[in-house]
């Protein structure tokens, strides 16, 4: 727990700080907060859990049992009932125990770093987080070992995740703060994700999908379009049409789990390569389905990221080519359907 200390300042009021207890490091890690005011009403424990989903309600609990939150300075309780506007200051517990998971020496593939954010171009085959017999060998454990003091940041900085078989770019952040400004921009749905899709059966002009995404009733590992989902948008442009399938751009409004993937296997294009929303070709010529059967993933590629930068607040924005598996892809695509315009 936190020893703390009244100190009195030039205007004779009195004000409680964190003690030796903390750590510099704790301290340098700060998390300042303003509460906003639509959260009238709400209690201090809610108003946080709101603020930083990052972190579960009971660990937010924990920290203001053992006085590391600060309401305008003071020493507050779960209980306390905020209305709007109210300083907080929150001084998170670094140590080992924050991250159960072990750093490994994996490689990645870095766009950009700086001491805030790293930029990264993640690969087919590695899981984001671990989870779902998936507990080592992921882009979470190779991050632990790039940067150890990720161990302190919650999920190892990461913020938002791509499918094992999705390639392209994603953010991480290097610190609490820069985690709380990026998780608040994807709330805010002002984090640019735009993503290549190659979809079964032709597409002739730009659309949007906009349907509501849950768990299937059944097969829980599954997402489906369903009444009781979050709400779900994703808009689609008309990149390039292929015999038997389309190329096309995907811009997200939101970032529901396997968002494009049920969204386009809802409205009948799955994506080539997908094992569990994909479909078959249709009627087309025997030398593109099997082209299009052999492929080995979801071909979803996370082409283009912009977003606010939590230190400098400028805008920034990355892209990435596709990944040879993909371009190749399309090259084969592309060299079919010269050949039969040459017939």
């Amino acid at each position: 727990m936190i020893n703390s200390v009244k100190n009195k300042d030039t205007t004779g009021n009195y004000s409680v700080k964190p003690q030796a207890a903390v750590s510099d490091e704790s301290i340098s890690n700060a998390i300042h907060l303003t509460i906003p005011v639509e959260y009238e009403g709400l209690r201090l424990d809610r108003a946080l859990a709101k603020l930083l989903p990052n972190w579960s309600r009971s660990r937010l609990q924990i920290w203001i049992a053992e006085n590391r939150v600060l309401l305008n300075g003071q020493i507050t309780t779960v209980k306390q009932l905020v209305w709007g506007n109210e300083h907080i200051e929150i001084f998170p517990l670094n140590s080992a125990s924050e991250s159960p998971y072990t750093a490994e020496a994996i490689h990645l593939n870095i766009i950009e770093e700086d001491d805030t954010l790293i930029i990264i171009n993640k690969p087919a085959g590695l899981v984001t987080h671990p989870g779902n017999g998936n507990w080592q060998g992921t882009l979470l454990n190779a991050l632990l070992h790039h940067v150890p003091e990720l161990k302190n940041v919650p999920r190892a900085g990461i913020v938002h995740r791509l499918d094992k078989n999705t390639t392209g770019l994603l953010a991480v952040a290097k610190t609490i703060a820069a985690q709380t400004s990026l998780v608040r921009q994807l709330q805010q749905r002002t984090v640019k994700r735009v993503y290549l899709a190659l979809v079964l059966g032709e597409i002739k002009q730009a659309g949007s999908i906009d349907a509501p995404i849950g768990r299937h009733p059944i097969h829980r590992t599954k997402m489906t379009v369903t009444s009781k989902g979050k709400p779900a948008r994703t808009n689609y442009q008309v990149i390039e049409n292929f015999e038997g399938c389309t190329l096309l751009e995907c811009s997200l409004e939101t970032g529901r789990t396997h968002q494009i993937r049920v969204h386009l296997s809802n409205i009948g294009h799955a994506l080539v390569g997908d094992p569990v929303y994909g479909g078959k070709p249709g009627k087309t010529a025997q030398a593109i389905a099997q082209i299009l059967i052999n492929f080995p993933r979801q071909a979803l590629h996370a082409q283009k990221l912009a977003l606010i930068h939590p230190r400098t607040e400028q805008f920034n924005q990355w892209e990435i080519t596709a990944p040879d598996d993909i371009n190749d892809l399309l090259l084969a695509l592309r060299q079919y359907s010269k050949s039969i315009r040459a017939e």
